[in-house]
């Protein structure tokens, strides 16, 4: 088994043993993405609704800096530390997504890195 591991300044540096994302065959792993913006290594301060789009930015960075799009993402990986945020998580969805949209869990955790209310990791297929 081949593996190609992605690394991009335009999405967060890994900030533990991990690759931002691994290449396999067709398949791109995505690591879980936190609201840090790339360029500071910083949390972002907004609200949840400006945590989750940077969070879905940070995976949309990693997806094309391994030759993805968006509409080629197959699963997604939610993990909230607040359940009542999945309204949310919905609605910027929707803004970064098309239908078909991928498959997805969403998992409520006690916590989550850096303490962040938001993660997210992804499984993308880059047959086309």
């Amino acid at each position: 088994m081949t593996r190609r591991v992605i690394q991009t300044d335009a999405a967060p540096a890994a900030i533990g043993a991990y690759s931002q994302a691994v290449v396999t065959g067709d398949t791109v792993y995505v690591s879980g993405q936190i609201p840090l913006v790339p360029e500071t290594m910083e949390i972002d301060d907004g609200d949840i609704n400006v945590k989750i789009r940077r969070v879905f930015a940070n995976v949309q960075a990693v997806t094309e800096a391994a030759g993805g799009r968006l509409d080629q993402v197959i699963k997604l990986n939610v993990y909230l530390t607040d359940l009542s945020n999945f309204p949310i998580v919905n609605e910027v969805l929707g803004e970064f997504f098309d239908e078909p949209y991928p498959a997805r869990a969403v998992v409520g955790v006690a916590a989550l890195p850096k303490g962040v209310p938001v993660e997210v990791d992804a499984i993308v297929s880059l047959a086309d």
